[in-house]
């Protein structure tokens, strides 16, 4: 990002998304989750598109505006630029010396970086261009215990005390417990690995060093079927939609069901149980799609209540009964 593009995404209330090929919408998708995880953030971004190579931080830190008091949301942010002449990068006075000295010391006082030589060196292993975000003073429970466990695990981050298994001899109780659909409520890894419905091959998602291998729920199905919708609204019909569906490997004994629903590639509803199952009808049956045609919500973890989702809750359902 270049210096502008950092402030537009670290300020509260403004959003240059105009157009539906966005996935977001209002721009506070990276405040909300980021201050979700700890209470403070520092971003390191470098940017070559422009003339002028740049290298910008900001800082969004819930303890420094507690600890002074601040009525407003303060977010300072330095910038830097490429000076052909010494070969370096240098302090890029938005507006004069004095502010980007107090931005700079309000950095320094409240990140885990108590040097701007510390702070520069964190763009040493970004390359020619790209985003570092570090999220600190991350959150704890009521227990004292932090909420993300970071010990269980080596090569993955848990929900710390949401993973415990339930004892059990059922190898289809421990086929389901194994199964991504109950990983992804506690595995950062799991649910990583099923967030794109399709990944470009130069596209990595790297978790503590090692590799998301992304994991297509359409291969764990068996007797697969192709099943196109079409949803219309006010007499006209929306974009059509080719819903996967199958037995997910177990079925019928083991307790997996339900659709994993896209919006513009990434998950939006995983195993979204659409079908009363009290009676084990539609138990396994598992299906995948991507339904552009309905609006998500502003933490993308679930679909406005439209009309259009309505009908497809209801076709999804049918579906589901028509396949068992």
């Amino acid at each position: 990002m270049d210096p502008e593009a950092l402030r537009r995404c670290m300020s509260f209330g403004f959003s240059d998304k105009q157009s539906d090929a966005f996935i977001g919408q209002y721009g506070n998708g990276f405040k909300t989750s980021t201050m979700r995880l700890g209470a403070d953030v520092i971003v390191f971004t470098q940017n070559q598109n422009n003339w002028v190579p740049t290298r910008s931080i900001g800082l969004l830190s819930y303890t420094f505006l507690m600890e002074t008091g601040c009525d407003d949301v303060l977010v300072p942010t330095v910038d830097y630029q490429y000076d052909l002449t010494t070969t370096s990068y240098v302090q890029m006075l938005r507006h004069d010396q004095k502010l980007f000295s107090s931005n700079l010391a309000i950095l320094l006082k409240w990140s885990p970086f108590s040097t701007e030589a510390e702070l520069l060196k964190q763009f040493d292993d970004m390359g020619d261009h790209g985003t570092k975000i570090i999220v600190f003073n991350l959150w704890f429970n009521d227990d004292g215990d932090m909420e993300l466990d970071f010990n269980s695990d080596k090569k993955d981050i848990l929900i710390t005390g949401a993973h415990k298994k339930v004892k059990t001899n059922s190898l289809d109780k421990i086929a389901a417990q194994n199964y991504v659909s109950t990983r992804l409520r506690y595995s950062l890894r799991a649910y990583a690995s099923i967030l794109y419905l399709h990944v470009p091959d130069t596209f990595r998602i790297i978790l503590r060093g090692c590799d998301v291998e992304p994991h297509n729920v359409v291969n764990d199905l068996m007797y697969r079927e192709c099943v196109l919708y079409k949803p219309q609204i006010a007499g006209l019909t929306e974009s059509s939609v080719i819903t996967t569906i199958g037995f997910v490997k177990g079925a019928p004994d083991i307790d997996v069901q339900g659709f994993n629903v896209y919006h513009k590639n990434r998950l939006i509803l995983p195993f979204w149980k659409v079908a009363n199952n009290s009676y084990g009808k539609g138990r396994g049956v598992v299906g995948i799609l991507e339904a552009n045609f309905i609006k998500p919500t502003h933490d993308k973890q679930d679909f406005e209540k439209s009309v259009l989702y309505q009908r497809l809750e209801f076709r999804l359902k049918e579906m589901t009964y028509e396949y068992w």
